[in-house]
């Protein structure tokens, strides 16, 4: 696509077209500015028919499955590399996808470079980075192509942790931060498109002494009624309310999501159960939605295929962004090339864009890359990190249908327990034993080839008190067929229960991004990763995650089969690519798919990268937005929050623009 430079050139560059920057091009747009966006991706195809091909001739159903480049028999399997992985360093746009975390160490399939020693750790120190649990999109329309669609506020605690719990850090202005984006937080649900049960919203912020006042009053509606709760959400919400979490009384709340529960401008929802990767009718947001209101107000363009690449300085003022463009993934550069503006704008999410600031380091005065002064580029990378628990409910609760979850328990995201361990929320999922053991495919094989891989065909089936006996004349390690192979998954997946703690965690300076040796086919270097859970406040939320899981599946009669992780085999404290030891115990983490920190914003340039206003300490005309800008993870799913601050982004250039 060819750019056309306005006569009086443009007013802002944007570098990355996810949710944030696309939101921020729209806003500017609208307002008669002149928009360029620098885009390493793709463009958005016409239909999606060919991201849903790609998806199911997929032999892993992951996250990224089926968006480009290729992570699948792009190159012939081997025993060390059987789904046929591709090199990063053989792509231009190479990703971290969750299939790498198994091969974490091996940098011919895994992006990510792991590097201890690089990072200032021992390589035989108790301290073991681990893998990163979560991955993100490189094409226009960002990592929200694959999101669940969550879209909830933070809490005005989760902005003053520090202050009110002695742990972490504060947003810049703690908890007034909250009020100042809560009319942000309002317009974020109608971009999106939010679906909500505005009176059950109401009843879950008293209980965290927040009103619906103001720009949440009474007059206030969300853009769509809720989506309908499942079965399995109603299960939960007549049997959690016997228990308490420190001392906090449990309930069901319906999740906001960005999905459509009428038809609209886009399809309603009809519970297809894979809105993680992709919604096959598009009843579910993307960034690829507003992205296209941006391009329609005729006043953003955006260059395909272009890798930006190096941030040009005159002084202390940002002068252009260099980019390099390609054809092909895996063919050769095709040109270079300089974009200028008044004012520029990184979107290009929380490992992109610190890695775009880190590799601008040959500016007279700036060694250590751009916007760096205080030394945090790249550092306090975070996730909510998660503790999956799942089990076998007594009757029917026809797991598989509607979108992943439409329902949560919220109640333990804030209390004072905090001073002592991390909150967390807890997501109920629809998707059956899916992501908990990759079901229906693990438990089809277990009754094909007389295996036990999801403890269902064991001893342990006939041995123990079942809640469930789909077939009590069943033997062990059973080899079924026909119909009696049919009864038994049929009696097994309606019943598959899940939950999923999405546990904050702490901003830590060593959990960073840095720059390895290693390079992409553009000649640019891929990130270097140092990430750890080392702190006793994360690990207790895991203890607490664990007995209270027990404590539910109790409450509701169902046999929980939750799998401990084996015995770890490394020494010190027994880490490997995702599992840990504490007190006595062994978990299992997974990433939640949000990549939080690395270029944070604060009350200080000593120990931030940009103020409260998103724009850098140290260079006045550069902004950055997307999660990336965040101190802490919080206790929401990040994606409306993204929003929120995107909106606000756009408020404070057009105001600085004039």
């Amino acid at each position: 696509m060819s750019i056309v430079t306005p006569s009086g050139g443009f007013d802002v560059v944007i570098v990355g077209s996810g949710i944030a920057g696309s939101i921020v091009a729209y806003q500017l747009g609208k307002a008669g500015k002149q928009v360029l966006i620098v885009e390493g991706g793709p463009p958005v195809p016409k239909s999606r028919e060919e991201y849903l091909q790609t998806f199911f001739t997929s032999n892993a159903k992951t996250p990224e499955s089926p968006y480009p480049p290729t992570i699948q028999g792009a190159v012939p399997a081997t025993d060390d590399n059987p789904l046929g992985q591709p090199n990063p360093s053989s792509l231009n746009t190479p990703r971290y996808t969750v299939l790498q975390i198994n091969a974490w160490q091996n940098r011919n399939i895994s992006y990510f470079v792991y590097d201890a020693p690089q990072a200032g750790i021992a390589p035989d120190s108790p301290e073991l980075t681990f893998a990163f649990g979560s991955s993100y999109e490189r094409v226009a329309g960002g990592t929200t192509w694959h999101w669940l669609g969550t879209s909830l506020n933070n809490l005005p605690n989760d902005f003053q942790l520090k202050s009110r719990y002695g742990q972490g850090v504060d947003w810049p202005g703690g908890s007034q931060f909250f009020y100042r984006l809560l009319p942000y937080y309002r317009k974020a649900t109608e971009v999106i498109g939010v679906s909500a049960d505005k009176q059950a919203m109401v009843e879950l912020y008293k209980t965290f002494n927040v009103e619906f006042s103001g720009e949440y009053g009474d007059n206030y509606g969300f853009p769509m009624p809720g989506i309908v709760e499942s079965m399995n959400d109603v299960l939960y919400a007549q049997k959690v309310t016997t228990l308490k979490v420190d001392d906090i009384p449990l309930f069901v709340t319906p999740t906001p999501q960005g999905r459509n529960s009428r038809p609209g401008n886009r399809r309603q929802c009809a519970g297809n159960t894979n809105c993680i990767p992709i919604c096959p009718i598009q009843a579910k947001y993307d960034g690829s939605v507003t992205l296209a209101q941006a391009l329609q107000t005729g006043n953003v363009q955006i260059l395909y295929k272009a890798v930006a690449s190096n941030i040009r300085l005159n002084g202390n003022q940002v002068s252009g962004i260099d980019y390099i463009t390609y054809d092909s993934q895996t063919g050769p550069s095709t040109g270079t090339g300089t974009v200028t503006a008044k004012r520029y704008v990184l979107a290009a999410h929380a490992i992109e864009t610190p890695k775009l600031l880190l590799m601008s380091k040959n500016n007279p005065g700036w060694p250590n890359g751009v916007a760096n002064s205080s030394g945090q580029v790249g550092r306090n990378l975070m996730d909510h990190v998660m503790y999956l628990a799942w089990g076998l409910a007594k009757d029917p609760i026809y797991a598989f249908r509607g979108p992943l979850s439409t329902a949560g328990i919220e109640a333990a995201r804030d209390g004072a327990f905090r001073s002592q361990r991390a909150a967390y929320r807890i997501e109920i999922g629809n998707e059956g034993w899916n992501w908990a053991t990759n079901d229906p495919n693990t438990t089809l094989s277990d009754f094909i080839f007389g295996q036990n891989n999801t403890q269902l065909n064991g001893d342990s089936l006939n041995q123990q008190n079942q809640p469930l006996r789909f077939d009590p004349t069943l033997p062990a390690f059973s080899k079924l067929f026909g119909t009696r192979l049919v009864n038994t998954l049929n009696a097994i997946y309606v019943r598959q229960l899940r939950l999923g703690y999405l546990i904050e965690q702490l901003p830590d300076p060593d959990n960073r991004v840095q720059l390895s040796s290693l390079k992409d086919n553009l000649g640019l270097p891929r990130p270097a990763v140092t990430y750890r859970i080392r702190e006793d406040y994360v690990r207790n939320a895991f203890v607490s995650a664990k007995q209270v899981s027990t404590q539910i599946f109790n409450a509701l009669g169902a046999k929980e089969y939750t799998q401990l992780p084996p015995p770890a085999q490394t020494s010190g404290s027994g880490a490997t690519a995702s599992t840990f030891e504490y007190k006595g115990d062994r978990f299992t983490f997974y990433g939640a798919g949000h990549i939080i920190g690395t270029y944070r914003m604060g009350a200080a340039p000593r120990d931030s990268v940009l103020n409260r206003r998103q724009q850098s300490w140290d260079h006045s005309n550069l902004y950055m937005v997307g999660s990336g800008v965040f101190p802490s993870t919080a206790t929401a799913n990040p994606t409306l929050t993204i929003a929120a601050l995107a909106l606000q982004a756009a408020d404070n250039i057009l105001h600085d623009l004039g």
